[in-house]
């Protein structure tokens, strides 16, 4: 290994960061510095834009263990095969329902606007948000199996968020509306 040697200033975050790590982790300063910056470097697009802040959102969904990641293509054939003759199984809406009120009650205090649930939501990949106007967005889907799932879902979990929303769908999409 080289025997380059660097002085780094720290502040009393970045200290307390670097001994919790060689704590947890039984290395040394020098090492988790070095593992740091190469860490850094390999992923400096990331940390550097504005995509930083979604990774941040995946994260906290992730580490909270509720939320998994979900091939898109699972998604589809676990839609598919809920059905029965078109239909999705009485059982599985039941299931859907309870959720989405589960949702409802988590969701009353931690949003305020149409605009930041449907941040929240597009996460997950279900849906894509384009803001039209002020207080009305267009929502895609990938499928109509989706659409179905994901505005069930948006029509019971809003219940008790200080906003009404008004639904209006189209083959691929729907037109939500914010009504104060």
């Amino acid at each position: 290994m080289s025997s380059d040697r660097l002085t780094v200033s720290l502040d009393g975050e970045a200290r307390e960061a670097l001994d919790d790590l060689a704590k947890k982790t039984d290395r040394s300063q020098s090492e988790l510095v070095r593992r740091a910056l190469t860490f850094y470097a390999a992923n400096y697009e990331a940390a550097s834009t504005d995509s930083s802040e979604t990774l941040e959102e995946y994260y906290k969904m992730l580490a909270g263990g509720e939320h998994v990641l979900l091939d898109i293509d699972f998604l589809h054939c676990f839609l598919e095969h809920v059905q029965e003759d078109g239909e999705p199984r009485q059982a599985f809406v039941d299931a859907t329902d309870q959720v989405s009120d589960y949702h409802a009650e988590e969701y009353r205090d931690r949003f305020d606007s149409l605009e930041e649930l449907l941040e929240w939501l597009a996460l997950c990949g279900f849906l894509t948000v384009r803001r039209t106007t002020e207080n009305t967005y267009h929502i895609v889907f990938p499928s109509a199996d989706i659409r179905w799932f994901m505005t069930r879902f948006i029509e019971r979990s809003v219940v008790h968020l200080p906003f009404d929303v008004e639904m209006e769908a189209g083959v691929s999409k729907v037109l939500l509306t914010e009504k104060p």
